[in-house]
């Protein structure tokens, strides 16, 4: 209801006043002279002058609970800091030099109807009679207004003023819907708006970490603004929520206050921030004591931040610990020694009786010493809405110095013309105004943006409850906005008490921050601040706290066990390196060197029967593919390249074809042989003559080698990196590209190693000592066997294991043929030289014949 009453008030007042002043603008050429239709009897103080300023202060207030209008001192001080700037200005010779100010300041009893009369009386003026224009006769002009104090009064009375472009500087209205350049096109203020101490409210709750804190604000234009201001850049800022937000009812109301008490008491939030007047922060704190609710971090606006009454060792052990955000602190030199020199009578004249000297106690007699009392009035160390006024007032001196000395001709108005003392009007003064920059004796600097709000800069104030149970109110800060570095803040933390065991900052957070390796999932229904920490799925990271989403990891990395980075994934190939690689190549290097002795001791017997039997070409030729077959196996271990890749295949394909190839044309000749041997059947022979062998080899392997380029051509297998059989694994392999050549290649083998099985099994009982057919039987069925048994191996094993099961069938086929082929020879050759004639190769047994 207060916003609306206070706007209800401001209509009604509104006509009332416009109707009152109607006669004080009528049209020069209906009348001379004006005439005031009512007289405000308004308690003010007035100094003459050649320029009036005017000044809006609350000395007095109505108590809502004794209906008294009671005096207040240090209030009083506000408006005797407009006297003291003026006074000083008057006797600077470099500031407004030949020309006095004078002033014209108003009591509006913190009341919105005194305060909007007080306004008017100030633009329209205050004599019965007065002319107008070249022979005016009554009070200077007032050119500008100091004040009011209050937002809600600042807003009426802007929205009023501002009609008549009167330049008003406010030195305590912090609503930020004044900003508004529209509504109050010559508004001015001295005090940061409401806008920037809710961004610095953030700012303190960011540097403590605080995401989860609850706002309260008073029942006016000022605690709505606020709270309106506050969630927008809360939102636009992120990472901090609103655990609740409740409005501070204005009078008793003790019902309201209860029930917002009790929802701070249930709330997590430890955190609770108040833009609010006094008189609400006295009334909440009385209910804050009777249901004891201790343990709370209070921020303060600077309505409230410096109010002594509440620093009282009833309220310390709640407010203690309190961080507020208070009005720049200024010195001002000389202020003391004028407050010093008050006296009723020279204040007191020309009041029509109401003085601001007395109190509502026994009257002065003039003859007191102040500087024999002990009173807020004089205390001059901690000078802020004093300091605001001064610079106030200061600032329409130096506008209306800037104005005075613009050189005739060089003006900023129409026909580059200046304004003069004796025709100015308010708006020109608002022009100069605009522009005005100058530094304060304390070193502040003071000049108005677009919006006519000065550069912002507040202190951070903190509340100490000191061992001896006194208290003290300590700078802990600042935070402020300059041209260059733009939103600062500036925290002294050692100096900061805290109301703690711990003496440590409070936590005041819905959800515990989520660590690296989980991303935040927010909770139903509930603010973004209030979450659940879910742990980053595989392949997925998050680096940070509180992080919204988890990071996928490139193709080639894995997530950390932790899930807070990503680390290169493990590579597998049959490697050098381990073990099984280690077996295999021992192995295959082992049949390589088994090979080359063997081919050495055929070479060194090269002329024995036993070697010489069954073509001695065709079994050097097969040790060297033999050779070559356990070589081939090599290309297989390592880790892929495309060259490896398109060689293994290649080379074991035509390796083992030249292999059986030569086993195929032996068993032939054996055959061919044995068939020779019986009548009518030496044309066999003919057909199976040395140049026939190694030509029947040669096309045979020339059938292999042209697959091998086809398929080359075609799709030729290549390196792959392959993610599907593990999660954390890349698998190098290679991908035979093509399946039908890989299987065509497969296929010829087998169809050759079939055909010299059946023809050796179908050879095997010979009636040679040293039938080969045998041998070669044996070794065949050794071959198709392993072979047989590779196929589904092969398909079924995953990654290197494909390749180690390939190389075992090359490696346990190679070793089957050079064994079975190789090793009775060798034997004879070696250890039964007696057998190695060719009567005991060719010779039959007499049982058998």
């Amino acid at each position: 209801m207060g916003p609306f009453f206070d706007t209800l008030k401001f209509l009604y007042f509104y006509v009332i006043m416009i109707y009152f002043s109607s006669h004080f603008f009528i049209s020069e050429s209906l009348f001379s002279t004006c005439k005031l239709r009512r007289q405000f009897y308004l308690n003010g103080m007035h100094k003459p002058g050649d320029v009036i300023l005017g000044g809006l202060f609350e000395v007095h207030y109505t108590s809502i609970f004794i209906l008294l209008l009671i005096f207040n001192i240090e209030f009083l001080g506000h408006a005797m800091t407009m006297a003291f700037a003026i006074d000083e200005i008057n006797k600077n010779a470099n500031l407004l030099p030949n020309v006095t100010l004078g002033y014209s300041l108003y009591d509006n009893c913190a009341t919105l109807v005194i305060g909007f009369s007080a306004a008017l009386s100030l633009v329209s003026g205050r004599e019965e009679k007065f002319l107008l224009h070249e022979n005016c006769l009554g009070t200077p002009p007032v050119v500008g207004i100091v004040g009011d104090s209050f937002s809600t009064f600042s807003i009426a009375t802007s929205d009023v003023i501002g009609l008549f472009k009167m330049p008003i500087v406010s030195y305590f209205a912090t609503c930020s819907c004044l900003s508004d350049r529209h509504k109050f096109p010559s508004f001015f203020r001295t005090i940061p708006s409401d806008a920037f101490q809710v961004h610095a409210m953030i700012r303190i709750l960011k540097h403590f970490g605080w995401t989860w804190a609850g706002l309260l604000v008073s029942d006016d234009d000022y605690g709505v603004h606020v709270a309106r201001s506050f969630r927008q850049a809360l939102a636009q800022s992120g990472g901090s929520c609103l655990a609740y937000s409740e409005i501070l009812p204005w009078g008793e109301n003790s019902a309201e206050l209860r029930r917002i008490v009790e929802v701070m008491k249930k709330s997590t939030a430890r955190v609770v921030i108040v833009f609010a007047h006094q008189i609400h922060m006295i009334q909440l704190m009385e209910e804050v004591i009777k249901q004891n609710v201790t343990g709370l971090q209070w921020m303060a606006s600077e309505a409230w931040t410096t109010a002594a009454v509440l620093q009282t060792t009833r309220h310390m052990p709640y407010l203690s610990g309190t961080l507020g955000i208070a009005i720049r602190r200024g010195e001002i030199p000389g202020l003391r020694d004028f407050l010093m020199k008050m006296h009723p009578d020279i204040y007191d004249r020309n009041n029509n009786g109401n003085s601001w000297l007395q109190g509502g106690g026994a009257l002065c007699t003039g003859q007191e010493e102040l500087a024999n009392m002990e009173t807020e009035f004089l205390d001059v160390s901690n000078l802020r809405p004093e300091y605001n006024i001064y610079k106030a007032v200061y600032a329409l001196a130096y506008a209306l110095d800037d104005m005075l000395r613009c050189a005739p001709g060089r003006g900023p108005f129409s026909g580059n013309s200046c304004a003069t003392l004796q025709k100015l009007e308010p708006w020109q003064l608002m022009h100069y105004l605009e522009k005005v920059h100058f530094t304060t004796p304390f070193g502040d600097e003071v000049s108005f943006d677009e919006n006519g709000d000065a550069l912002p800069i507040y202190d951070i104030m903190n509340w100490q409850w000191l061992p001896d149970g006194s208290t003290k109110v300590q700078n802990v800060g600042v935070v402020k906005k300059t041209a260059l570095k733009g939103e600062e803040l500036r925290l002294d933390e050692d100096k900061i008490f805290w109301n703690s065991d711990s003496k440590q900052p409070v936590q005041s957070v819905c959800s515990v921050s989520c660590p690296p390796g989980t991303r935040m999932a927010r909770k139903n229904g509930q603010p973004a601040c209030c979450f659940d920490c879910v742990r980053c799925s595989e392949r997925k990271f998050s680096n940070e706290t509180d992080s919204l989403e988890c990071t996928s990891c490139p193709e080639d990395f894995w997530s950390s066990p932790q899930r807070d980075r990503c680390v290169p994934k493990k590579t597998e190939f049959l490697s050098y390196h381990e073990p099984l690689g280690i077996c295999l190549t021992t192995a295959s290097l082992l049949g390589t060197f088994i090979c080359a002795v063997v081919l050495g001791i055929f070479t060194h017997y090269r002329s024995t029967p036993i070697v010489r039997a069954n073509n001695s070409e065709l079994s050097f030729l097969l040790l060297v593919s033999l050779k070559l077959c356990f070589l081939c196996s090599l290309l297989f271990i390592g880790r892929p390249r495309l060259w490896t890749c398109q060689l293994r295949h290649a080379a074991f394909g035509i390796s083992f074809v030249l292999c059986v190839s030569c086993i195929l044309v032996k068993t032939m000749v054996v055959v061919a042989v044995f068939k020779a041997s019986k009548p009518g059947g030496g044309t066999n022979l003919k057909w199976f003559g040395s140049v026939q062998q190694r030509g029947t080899v040669l096309v045979l392997t020339s059938i292999q080698a042209a697959i091998c380029t086809a398929w080359l051509i075609s799709s030729s297998p290549v390196p792959h990196k392959n993610t599907q059989y593990y999660n954390d694994k890349i698998v190098f392999e290679c991908v035979v590209g093509s399946t039908i050549g890989f299987a065509v290649l497969l296929g010829y083998i087998g169809v050759l190693a079939i055909l010299s099985f059946l023809l050796a099994f179908l050879a095997r009982n010979l009636p040679d000592n040293f039938n080969e057919a045998k041998l070669i039987t044996f070794s065949m069925l050794i071959f198709c066997a392993v072979w047989v048994a590779f196929v589904p191996a092969y398909v079924n094993s995953p990654g290197k294991y494909a390749d180690a099961v390939e190389v075992f069938a090359i490696l346990a086929s190679s070793f089957g043929l050079l064994v079975a082929l190789f090793g009775p020879k060798c034997y004879i050759i070696l250890l039964k030289p007696e057998r190695n004639t060719k009567k005991e190769i060719i010779g039959r047994g007499t049982a058998k014949s």
